[in-house]
């Protein structure tokens, strides 16, 4: 068993709405050299964890946490359509050993994914197929949120899982770090909001084209006094970088859900991702990580890092 570990922010504005060319620049070199490091390792298997943002999972049954043995991307914002190659019987096996370590794991043999997870593996391998992945999809974007202790006893088991594996495994976790991109909250919602946060799947050509200009038309004012949104807080990243780095995970069972959302931004809950790839790593024993990348981007709505770890 070998593990690598790559936590990567995502943003759907790549692409669409970019910043200045240097800081543009030092994100594709980052990730041309995150993407070599993966190729070099050739993982056997990829265990992706990430959030989703209404595109596959909504408030007529909204897990805390799924595992998907069928997934197809919806191909949301720049990211490809079509099916992620998901070894089916691995990752019931993977559903079957979590349930016995007392984590309550959904699962789905047809789970619709976006650029929350695709990015990362557009970005990480170049593809949707090219190596074996089993997604884990955490809830991040839609309250009430399960605790942060159980996001990481969630990574524990998920490690102890790969641990029985005699594979090259790539752990990756998406999402974050500071973030409050227009998502809009079911309570208060108006009628037709609501109707689509409880059961908005498959929205049409049109209605998802509206969807991603309204994230444009909020980048190009955020950050600026014209936007009410939660600012990006680097402080709170880096700090929340440095906690992962300690191997003293067991800190995230501290964490506020509220605090955070005033703090960082309402979708900063995405690092929920990172909190479980961490503490999967974790799981197999110490771990050496290093910080590649960091910036608050506001064009991106993120502060946008990148990290990396392996065992000692």
């Amino acid at each position: 068993m070998t593990i690598l570990l790559k936590c990567l922010s995502h943003t759907p504005l790549r692409g669409l709405y970019d910043p200045n060319p240097e800081t543009a620049a030092e994100v594709n070199a980052v990730l041309d050299a995150t993407k070599k490091e993966v190729e070099e390792f050739d993982p056997e298997l990829i265990v992706l964890f990430a959030p989703d943002h209404y595109n596959g999972l909504f408030y007529d049954l909204m897990p805390p946490f799924v595992v998907a043995t069928g997934a197809n991307s919806v191909g949301d914002y720049l990211t490809p359509e079509g099916k992620l190659s998901v070894p089916e019987d691995l990752a019931l096996d993977l559903v079957r050993f979590v349930h016995d370590k007392d984590i309550d794991v959904a699962l789905s043999h047809r789970l619709d994914v976006d650029h929350g997870c695709t990015q990362i593996l557009m970005e990480t391998t170049g593809s949707l197929t090219r190596y074996p992945v089993i997604p884990i999809i955490i809830n991040s974007v839609a309250p009430p949120f399960t605790p942060y202790r159980r996001i990481r006893k969630l990574g524990e088991a998920v490690g102890q899982f790969i641990a029985t594996l005699n594979k090259r495994v790539l752990i990756l976790g998406s999402g974050g770090l500071s973030h409050e991109p227009p998502v809009p909250l079911l309570s208060g919602a108006a009628s037709e909001v609501a109707e689509f946060l409880i059961c908005g799947r498959r929205p049409t050509p049109e209605a998802r084209a509206a969807r991603e200009a309204r994230t444009v038309a909020t980048a190009k004012i955020f950050g600026t006094s014209t936007c009410n949104l939660t600012p990006l807080n680097e402080e709170w990243d880096k700090a929340f970088m440095d906690l992962l780095a300690s191997n003293e995970l067991q800190k995230v069972d501290d964490f506020e859900v509220d605090v955070i959302s005033k703090e960082a931004g309402r979708s900063t809950h995405e690092v929920r991702t990172w909190v479980a790839a961490f503490a999967a790593l974790a799981a197999a024993g110490e771990y050496k990580a290093r910080q590649d990348y960091y910036k608050p981007i506001n064009e991106w709505i993120a502060g946008y890092g990148v990290m990396s770890a392996e065992l000692v």
